[in-house]
């Protein structure tokens, strides 16, 4: 999982753009780091630049930071490690509700 913090204040509100279905979007670009800031982010954000942008070598318009966040399991998530887990009787399954 990637978290990301974004500064809302530093996007150039010309680059937003209303959908079709009338709602507000803004496409940007995470990118992973060379190396982590001194926050532990390794994880880049900018405003997408158009094609004319990119050519012109312009600023990117940084706006934000992240971390992907791993979540290791104890117990692995194998068929084989579900078959040696305890068979549950009536009595262990009390008030569930189905």
């Amino acid at each position: 999982m990637e978290l990301l913090s974004l500064c809302l204040s530093d996007i150039d509100k010309t680059k937003i753009k209303k959908g079709s279905n009338g709602k507000m979007y803004l496409n940007i670009v995470v990118r992973e780091r060379k190396e982590p800031d001194k926050f532990g982010n390794s994880l880049t954000v900018w405003v997408q630049q158009s094609k004319e942008e990119r050519e012109a070598k312009a600023d990117k318009n940084y706006i934000g930071a992240g971390k992907v966040l791993e979540f290791k399991s104890e117990a692995p998530n194998t068929p084989e490690a579900v078959e040696e887990l305890p068979e549950m009787d009536a009595d262990d399954m009390g008030d569930l509700p189905f």
